[in-house]
């Protein structure tokens, strides 16, 4: 250790800081921290979340606060602002805090305010990536994927594999406001523990993709309607390595999206049916947590969440308990799709593959129908304020 920067001490060049209490330094010290967090919480009258350990809400009436912690970051907000500053002097009675005022940067997320509502943006983490990889003033590139080159079994190894995983890292956490680099992160994250030379070049695509579009943000907006309804898709086979399908799913409540993933699944799929339906049994896993944490904060919907899906059998495997005989190797844990939707609390439908949100998160598109999607999925372009 030495003496920080700014803060040397010329008699006592030798010293260093003893830290009589810590949060990062013992292994048991966060779990002691947030214990005293939210044992003080629940005294101020906060209900802890069954559905998310981090979240807490307060209710006073018509007034709602609601609390987020991520370690010692904590963001709060509510309608009622009286209530929020009396909260928070309750909160800094107990412990040594600092208000921010209202959120504008949070986790390396800002937030900027539009007419009708706000974006999510990651502009400065994304040339802070762009930096460590050396590519700040590369050429652009409209998609992250291309179709016309899939992953191959290469055998030279790419000669700097810590760099290769500390960028396609860093990619995974810009995935939080950038779901159109769901799928190309995804694909990218499956080779961490031995790079080539040409998963390199992927993930180099990947960055002259986001230095193309270092103004797009995902816009969340004020929506009429608070009804639940998700995006299923699913490729089969499509991995040459190991015959595996990438699934995905967006989940929107009213017209903004709320929830998102690109995966492989664990086991191959035998036909399309099984890899669209195992695709569907994903998204109603996270449908059915959403509606479980709406319902809990006092604003769940009465109308039952939708699964859009384009496979037509996967569709009737849903509703269809005949077609078991044919499906007889899925594993059980999937078939709960079929309770759901025979106990009304989900529905599932048809949709055309043009329509199909989810295809973004499944495979490579044209520059065209990426584009397409893109805007579909709120991810928009916002020129930063001068």
């Amino acid at each position: 250790m030495r003496q920080p920067p700014g803060y040397e001490d010329p008699d006592r060049p030798d010293y260093v800081c003893h830290l009589q209490r810590y949060l990062y330094g013992l292994k048991q010290a966060p779990r002691a921290w947030f214990k005293r967090l939210h044992d003080f919480l629940l005294v101020t009258s906060f209900v802890a979340s069954k559905t998310d350990v981090s979240l807490f809400h307060y209710s006073a009436r018509d007034s709602r606060v609601f609390l987020l912690v991520y370690v010692d970051d904590i963001i709060m907000l509510g309608n009622a602002p009286s209530l929020v500053d009396t909260l928070l002097g309750k909160l800094a009675a107990a412990f040594k805090i600092r208000d921010l005022g209202t959120p504008t940067f949070f986790l390396g997320i800002e937030t900027l305010s539009v007419p009708g509502g706000l974006v999510l943006s990651q502009r400065r983490y994304m040339r802070d990536i762009l930096q460590w990889a050396g590519m700040t003033d590369c050429k652009p590139l409209a998609t992250p994927a291309s179709v016309s080159q899939p992953v191959s079994q290469s055998t030279e190894s790419f000669d700097n594999p810590t760099l290769y995983r500390r960028l396609a890292g860093a990619l995974q956490y810009l995935t939080i406001t950038r779901p159109d680099l769901s799928y190309s992160v995804n694909r990218l994250c499956q080779f961490m523990h031995s790079p080539t030379v040409e998963h390199w070049g992927l993930l180099k695509r990947v960055l002259r993709y986001v230095r193309g579009t270092l103004d797009y943000r995902l816009l969340i907006s004020a929506s009429a309607s608070a009804d639940i309804h998700a995006y299923s898709d699913s490729d089969w086979a499509g991995c040459p390595v190991d015959r595996k399908s990438t699934s995905g799913y967006a989940v929107f409540l009213g017209s903004n999206l709320i929830s998102w993933v690109s995966r492989k699944q664990r086991t191959v799929a035998r036909s399309s049916t099984e890899a669209e339906y195992k695709g569907l049994a994903d998204a109603c896993a996270e449908v059915t947590w959403v509606v479980s944490l709406l319902n809990e904060l006092g604003l769940g919907s009465l109308t039952a969440p939708t699964l859009w899906c384009d496979n037509l059998g996967a569709t009737y495997l849903c509703a269809n308990t005949v077609f078991h005989a044919r499906t007889k190797h899925v594993e059980v844990d999937y078939h709960f799709v079929q309770d759901k939707v025979s106990a009304g609390q989900l529905q599932v439908h048809f949709v055309s593959t043009k329509d199909q949100l989810a295809d973004i998160f499944t495979k490579p598109l044209p520059a065209a129908r990426f584009g397409a999607l893109r805007d579909k999925l709120n991810v928009v372009s916002h020129s930063p304020c001068a």
